[in-house]
């Protein structure tokens, strides 16, 4: 491992940026984390074996700005992985997961830096948008849980943050809770799953930066959510992972483990019914693991389950009914190619709904199939 860096006082925020492939981005990531930051800033980027001209766009910006630290990785190893190579570097007391493709919008780093002394939170939460190739800019469906926050909270006080994005790089985290936790990437796909949940569990206070921090771009190819693989069943190791380090938090968690679950069952069953994820041939097979992983860790108590179609897919998912489940997808797929699909989507944070026990519920929601 080569490392890029000049020797400094302790910042006060690492930002960790792992970067592979990435070279039409790159650029504009580094300059919207280097043109505002100062000396209680440190940009770590982490080389992980790009096969493009990445590497040496690192050492040129690393040559001109004494603020980023380059890591140049021997080998590919995934972007857990070369997170933790990147965590393992930085120096901050607080630590920041920004993908090299995305950007922040200006004003950015100053802001944060401001909450980050004047709220002295754990976790800080940011509020982000989704741009797309065409220009066309999007508000995230979980942005109005970070609506509202006062000073500082927990998740007993405001359990609806919970539903924010499971993302790294919507969430500065203080680096001693990470250690105290033992809170590293595992590698994946999926690797944000068994990340960001524990640490809003874990978090003594949590702040919220009610300000769009993060433009996340969605490229048309590339990201995994628009790729047809069988590494989509990573998912289901990731949540293992997950219930693991709940299970390790003990009281913490124990009043989320419902909410936790109904979460995973609705993810899981966007990347069951999604065209570019699963393959077709694979469908079945992927849904009998989740049935599985339903039966496995379906709260003592049950549940509140959302409403319409959606909760209707949890009640056939409890019964490992697949037969049911396609054909559900199939009037729901056939339903909005003739434009009849008008029911709202879930909300983000805790569900409306019957409570669920046994694997029974009542209630049809419109979630993504």
């Amino acid at each position: 491992m080569i490392v890029t860096h000049l020797g400094r006082r302790r910042p006060l925020l690492s930002i960790v940026v792992p970067v592979y492939g990435v070279e039409a981005y790159l650029r504009q990531c580094l300059d919207s984390l280097l043109t505002e930051a100062g000396p209680d800033v440190e940009v770590v980027a982490v080389d992980d074996a790009s096969p493009d001209g990445c590497p040496a766009v690192l050492d040129r910006y690393a040559a001109a700005n004494p603020l980023l630290r380059v890591l140049h990785l021997p080998a590919n190893v995934g972007l857990g992985e070369a997170r933790n190579a990147g965590l393992a570097r930085a120096a901050g007391e607080y630590v920041w997961f920004v993908d090299s493709d995305d950007w922040l919008p200006g004003g950015t780093v100053p802001a944060v830096l401001a909450a980050l002394r004047s709220l002295d939170p754990d976790v800080l939460l940011l509020d982000h948008d989704r741009v797309y190739a065409d220009g066309r800019v999007e508000t995230d469906a979980s942005s109005p849980v970070l609506r509202g926050v006062p000073g500082t909270v927990n998740l007993a006080r405001r359990p609806e943050l919970l539903g924010l994005q499971h993302a790294a790089w919507n969430r500065v985290v203080r680096r001693r809770l990470l250690d105290d936790i033992g809170l590293r990437f595992f590698p994946g796909w999926y690797e944000d799953v068994p990340f960001s949940h524990p640490l809003l569990l874990a978090a003594g206070s949590i702040g919220v930066l009610d300000r769009v921090c993060y433009h996340y771009r969605q490229r048309p190819t590339g990201a995994i959510t628009r790729t047809v693989s069988e590494r989509h069943f990573e998912a289901f190791d990731q949540y293992e992972r997950l219930w693991a380090t709940v299970d390790g938090l003990g009281d913490r968690a124990a009043p989320f483990r419902a909410d936790l679950f109904r979460m995973m069952i609705n993810h899981l069953l966007v990347v069951a019914g999604n065209e570019s994820r699963v393959p077709p041939a694979r469908r079945r097979a992927f849904f009998r693991e989740l049935a599985a992983v339903y039966r496995r860790y379906l709260p003592a108590g049950g549940y509140r389950a959302p409403g319409g179609t959606a909760g209707l897919k949890h009640r056939v998912v409890g019964a490992g009914a697949y037969p049911a489940y396609a054909a559900l997808r199939a009037a729901y797929r056939a339903a909005r190619r003739v434009g009849r699909t008008t029911a709202p989507a879930e909300p983000a944070g805790r569900a409306t709904g019957a409570a669920v026990r046994g694997g029974t519920s009542s209630g049809f929601p419109a979630a993504p199939a």
